[in-house]
C-alpha cells in the first residue's frame, strides 16, 4: 500500500469533556455560522441509527447526530457487551432526546455477537455507529461494510499491523460500494483548523519543517487486578489501560493530534523512534509516558509528547514551524485559538494572524457532512485515511514499545497480532495477557518486547 497525500483523502479529555466545554451535551441546535443546509427527496425519510458500544463516546456520538437538522433521525437500536452501559447510555439519551429515541427491549443487544443484531435491523440509508473499542473495530467495519450499511466509526481504528490492514481492505470495499463512511476525527470538520492549516499551505509560514503535539496531563487509573472477577471482562472495563484493547493510550488518545500534524504536513511519515517508560505501576499494561520522533521522507520531523501524570505540567495542543515564522494549529481542546506569528517567538509583538471567531462545533459539523451526505447521495467516505493516520499512530507506538527504529512499510508489512481469534472471543475466553504479582501488569520493555 502506498503513503498517499493526507490532503487528497477524503474529507483525561474526552468527547463528552469537549460537550461540557461548549456546552451542547443534549443541544438539538442547528450548527453556529454554518450555512443552512439543503434537502432533496430523502428529506422526509428517517435515518435510522444503531449504536454499537455504550459507552460515553458512543452516548455523545449519538447525542451529536441527533443535534443535526435536515430530516429526521432516530436511535433505532442498541448493542454493548455489558448489560448496565447500555441501559446507562439508553437513560441519559432518553433525557435529552426523548421522541428521537426508539429502542424496545427487543433491540438491545448484549454480548460479543450484539454488533451483528444491531446491524442486520438497520436498512439502506441508515448509519451504525461503531463506537467499541480498537480491537474490535475492523471486525465490526468489515460486518458492516458486508452489509452494505452507513458508517460512522469512532477512533482509534486498529490495534496492530494485521488489524489496521483488515480495516483498510474494509476500507477499499466500502468505497466501490458507495457506502458514506464518517470518523471520529472530527478536528478536520474544524473551522478554526481548516482556516490555519489552509494558511500554512499557502505559504505564509514558509516550508515547515517541524511540528510539535503535545497531549500531557494526568493519568486514567487501572486498579490492580484482585483475581476476584473475570480478568477479560476487567481488561474490557478498563480499556485505556490495555494496549490489545484500546490500541494504548498513546495511539487512542493521541491519534487526533497526529492526524492533524500530517494534514498540516501534507504527508504521512516514513519512520519513527520514540522514548518511553512508566513511573507508576497503576496504568495497566503500557508506558505513561510517550516520546515519538517522526520522520517524513523531505526530512521535516513531528514530535509527539504523551504524558499521562498527575501533578505535572499539563497541555493539549499542535504547533507548527516553518522557514518563515509558526503556527498555533491548536491551543487547547476547547477552543483551538490558532495563530499565525512572523517568527518563532510566538507573543504578542509577533502576532500576524489569528483566527476571528469561535470554532463551530466540530462534532456538529462531522455528523451534519455525513447524514447530508446519505440523504443527498454525495460522496463522503473517511475510512482510507482513517486507516493511514491509523499506520502512523502505531508506527510510533511500536517504535517506542519495542526500542526499535519501524518503518512505515514495517507495519503494513508485520504479522505481529496481540489477539488472533477476535472474531470468537467470548467471555470463557482466556484473557489475552495476564497479571503479575500484587496484580500489576508488567510494562514493555525495549529491546525485549515484540510488536513489529
Amino acid at each position: 500500500m502506498n503513503k498517499p497525500n493526507p490532503d487528497v483523502s477524503a474529507g483525561a479529555k474526552s468527547r463528552r469533556e469537549f460537550l461540557r466545554l461548549s456546552g451542547h451535551l443534549a443541544a438539538a441546535s442547528a450548527l453556529a455560522g454554518v450555512a443552512a443546509h439543503r434537502c432533496y427527496a430523502a428529506e422526509n425519510s428517517t435515518i435510522k441509527l444503531a449504536l454499537v458500544g455504550c459507552g460515553g463516546r458512543g452516548t455523545g456520538a449519538v447525542a451529536d447526530a441527533l443535534s443535526t437538522t435536515c430530516g429526521p433521525v432516530k436511535l433505532h437500536a442498541m448493542a454493548d457487551l455489558f448489560e448496565n452501559r447500555l441501559q446507562s447510555s439508553l437513560k441519559n439519551l432518553t433525557k435529552g432526546f426523548e421522541d428521537k429515541i426508539d429502542v424496545p427491549p427487543e433491540r438491545r443487544f448484549v454480548g460479543f455477537d450484539g454488533y451483528k443484531k444491531a446491524i442486520d435491523s438497520l436498512g439502506r440509508g441508515d448509519v451504525v455507529l461503531l463506537t467499541t473499542h480498537a480491537a474490535f473495530r475492523p471486525l465490526h467495519f468489515e460486518y458492516a461494510v458486508k452489509k452494505g450499511v452507513n458508517v460512522f466509526a469512532e477512533k482509534s481504528f486498529a490495534t496492530d499491523a494485521p488489524a489496521v490492514r483488515r480495516w483498510l481492505r474494509a476500507a477499499e470495499v466500502s468505497e466501490k460500494k458507495n457506502l458514506k463512511v464518517g470518523v471520529g476525527f472530527m478536528w478536520r470538520h474544524s473551522e478554526a483548523r481548516k482556516e490555519v492549516i489552509k494558511r500554512i499551505h499557502d505559504g505564509v509560514i514558509g516550508d515547515v519543517h517541524t511540528l510539535r503535539i503535545y497531549r500531557v496531563h494526568g493519568p486514567v487509573h487501572c486498579p490492580s487486578f484482585l483475581g476476584d472477577t473475570n480478568e477479560l471482562a476487567f481488561q474490557l472495563k478498563h480499556p485505556n489501560s490495555f494496549t490489545w484493547v484500546s490500541s494504548g493510550f498513546f495511539i487512542d488518545w493521541h491519534c487526533h493530534n497526529i492526524d492533524v500534524a500530517c494534514w498540516t504536513k501534507g504527508a504521512w511519515p516514513v519512520s519513527a523512534q520514540g522514548f518511553g517508560g512508566r513511573c507508576f505501576e497503576q496504568a495497566g499494561n503500557q508506558f505513561d509516558h510517550y516520546t515519538v520522533e517522526y520522520t517524513f521522507a523531505d526530512g521535516t520531523k513531528l514530535f509527539a509528547f504523551s504524558r499521562h501524570i498527575k501533578g505535572c505540567w499539563e497541555t493539549y495542543s499542535d504547533y507548527a514551524h516553518g522557514s518563515k515564522g509558526s503556527a498555533v494549529i491548536m491551543a487547547s481542546l476547547g477552543a483551538p485559538k490558532p495563530k499565525i506569528y512572523r517568527s518563532h517567538n510566538m507573543v504578542p509583538d509577533e502576532l500576524v494572524w489569528q483566527y476571528p471567531q469561535r470554532d463551530p462545533n466540530p462534532y456538529h459539523a462531522e455528523w451534519q457532512l455525513l447524514l447530508d451526505a446519505i440523504r443527498q447521495d454525495k460522496p463522503h467516505n473517511e475510512a482510507r485515511r482513517a486507516g493511514e493516520a491509523e499506520v502512523a499512530a502505531l508506527m510510533g507506538r511500536m517504535a517506542t514499545h519495542t526500542g526499535q527504529y519501524v518503518t512505515w512499510e514495517q507495519v503494513l508489512e508485520s504479522d505481529y497480532q496481540f489477539v488472533r481469534d477476535i472474531d470468537s472471543m467470548t467471555f470463557e475466553t482466556d484473557a489475552p495477557i495476564h497479571a503479575g504479582p500484587g496484580g500489576i501488569y508488567p510494562a514493555p520493555q525495549p529491546g525485549i518486547t515484540k510488536e513489529v
